[in-house]
């Protein structure tokens, strides 16, 4: 493997390396018995970085009849989040493929990064299901995340 695409696979904890933010506002019941954030909020942490870019409104933007799937999520758990605060969810694209993409993201509390995170997304016809083509307007917009 070239040192670019080892570097570009890496878990990146520097905020400057992503290109697109979101923030998230730690609620209360986020937390568990022991204080911190649950960690199965982390995923919906990166969700909501996730749908802030995939879609405007209620406008998917792959287009009129398709919607994305995740196929593969890991996520690597660097340091505990506490409440209150707010979170910054850092994304950006790492890859794309005919159908699916891979997004590689950062969750940063306190100018702190506290996770990263690896998913790859199939963009999928909405009547068959079916893994779908994205088109050249959604792999030009994916281009300015990278």
């Amino acid at each position: 493997m070239s040192n670019e695409m080892q570097k570009a696979t890496v878990a990146d904890t520097s905020k400057q390396s992503y290109k697109h933010w979101t923030s998230v506002t730690i609620r209360y019941g986020d937390t568990d018995r022991q204080g911190h954030v649950n960690n199965a909020v982390y995923s919906t942490f990166f969700e909501s970085g996730r749908c802030a870019f995939l879609f405007d409104g209620e406008r998917c933007v792959g287009g009129p009849d398709k919607s994305f799937v995740i196929v593969k999520l890991s996520l690597d758990y660097l340091a505990e989040i506490n409440f209150p605060g707010i979170v910054e969810v850092g994304s950006r694209i790492l890859k794309t493929g005919t159908s699916s993409f891979t997004v590689a993201q950062a969750i940063f509390k306190d100018g702190k990064c506290c996770s990263t995170s690896e998913s790859v997304i199939v963009q999928i016809d909405d009547g068959s299901k079916k893994a779908s083509s994205m088109n050249d307007e959604l792999l030009r917009f994916l281009k300015t995340l990278s």
